[in-house]
């Protein structure tokens, strides 16, 4: 199966630099991060989808759905590729960041999950899918953290991968199982 992991475009909680790990709040797509959809899509539309998925969060399938704009496949909402869980909604991100700064594998926040504990429900999607549909081309937007855990999989340096940064509307295409 090959997987292109896409992060949501530029959202209202990027634009203010605050955590927003609950997909009940509603955070959306600012007019540049629609832009930024419509960009990615144009780039992608050569691609052959075959399922897309999105994570429960707003921004997410805003994104989703502009990105599918060239494509005939119906938007599934998994919640194994929403937002990394760190029980710190509505805080600056910087307060995650330097929590996160020392051991960025290991350390748990104290409602939330560590990075390998992200990873492996990464693991558990990507393993579905590749069951589901082992010949599929699946689109799969999601949050910049959970991208870095699953790239992070078929990596021999997960600290380096989780310090990683993808840009709004950037994505990473893999071939999963990983070879």
């Amino acid at each position: 199966m090959k997987i292109f992991f896409i992060r949501h475009g530029e959202s209202e909680a990027n634009v203010a630099r605050y955590i927003n790990d609950d997909p009940a709040r509603a955070v959306n797509l600012t007019g540049q991060g629609r832009a930024q959809a419509e960009a990615a899509s144009d780039e992608l539309r050569t691609v052959r989808f075959t399922h897309a998925y999105a994570s429960e969060f707003p921004r997410a399938q805003q994104t989703a759905k502009i990105l599918l704009r060239h494509h005939a496949c119906p938007l599934q909402i998994d919640a194994r590729i929403n937002e990394r869980q760190t029980g710190m909604d509505g805080l600056p991100v910087e307060t995650f960041r330097d929590l996160m700064r020392t051991d960025p594998l290991h350390t748990k926040p104290e409602h939330g999950e560590s990075f390998l504990e992200q990873m492996e429900r990464l693991r558990g999607f990507m393993d579905e899918i590749a069951a589901r549909h082992p010949d599929g081309i699946i689109m799969a937007a999601s949050h910049e953290n959970p991208i870095l855990a699953a790239l992070a999989l078929s990596t021999d340096n997960p600290e380096q991968t989780a310090r990683g940064k993808i840009a709004n509307c950037g994505w990473v295409e893999m071939d999963w199982p990983a070879e």
